[in-house]
């Protein structure tokens, strides 16, 4: 169910990783009944850390799944690296993972150039960012900044950085989850998406679906050379 997932997506001190690399800020979006909620845990000193993960561990215990955007790469890795650290047991060896960049490379790489979250905001959702957006490689510098001279105020385009994150993974999440499970029924989906889809059903041996997902793209259109493939995984 959509209110037993949780969206998570953190800022930094590095972006490289590694042992001395920590999670100062942890965005967590969750649905109720009739809203999206967004959580943001700020970490006001190094010193806070056991804090900061103790209270990220209240709010996922009452879900069964978290949601990030390579999360499997950096953030929970991450996370985990923390927790061992300061000693505690982490909360992500009990939990799904959903993981949205994996699944975004294999729907948009054929019309994409770019499958990065922000990218995805405006080519998939038509989203566009404020002038309040940071970048993400200044958000350690910005932080840094904060500890060592008080600069709160740059910190504002981090929060709306994090913010703008956590929900944009919302919102690519239930698109993704309704073009998956109706991809013939929108009629505005592109036919170089449609044949990303029937691959994937096709890999997934539901062929049927596959069949009728490669048919309609070939009805569209397709460039040249993805005409010939989907012909050759069509027959």
């Amino acid at each position: 169910r959509r209110e037993e997932i949780i969206f998570l997506d953190t800022e930094t001190s590095g972006l490289a990783g590694g042992t001395g690399t920590f999670a100062f800020m942890i965005g967590l979006g969750y649905f109720t009944d009739h809203a999206f909620k967004l959580v943001q845990l700020f970490m006001r000193d190094p010193s806070e850390e056991p804090g900061l993960l103790a209270g990220m561990h209240h709010f996922l215990g009452n879900f069964k799944a978290v949601v990030t955007f390579n999360g499997k790469s950096f953030d929970i890795p991450l996370l985990n690296a923390r927790h061992v650290i300061n000693g505690f047991t982490s909360p992500f060896q009990d939990i799904m993972h959903i993981d949205l960049l994996p699944l975004a490379r294999r729907l948009w790489r054929n019309r994409l150039p770019s499958r990065a979250l922000k990218d995805l905001e405006v080519e998939i959702l038509d989203v566009h960012r404020t002038q309040e957006e940071v970048p993400g490689w200044m958000v350690p510098e910005l932080y840094y900044n904060y500890l060592r001279f008080g600069q709160t105020a740059p910190l504002s385009g981090v929060f709306y950085h994090n913010g703008l994150d956590v929900v944009s993974m919302a919102a690519l999440f239930n698109y993704t989850a309704a073009l998956l499970s109706h991809p013939l029924q929108n009629s505005h989906v592109d036919s170089l998406d449609l044949i990303a889809i029937a691959r994937l059903y096709d890999n997934l041996d539901r062929v049927e679906e596959a069949i009728q997902i490669y048919e309609k793209s070939l009805e569209q259109g397709l460039p040249l050379s993805f005409f010939q493939e989907t012909i050759l995984r069509f027959a």
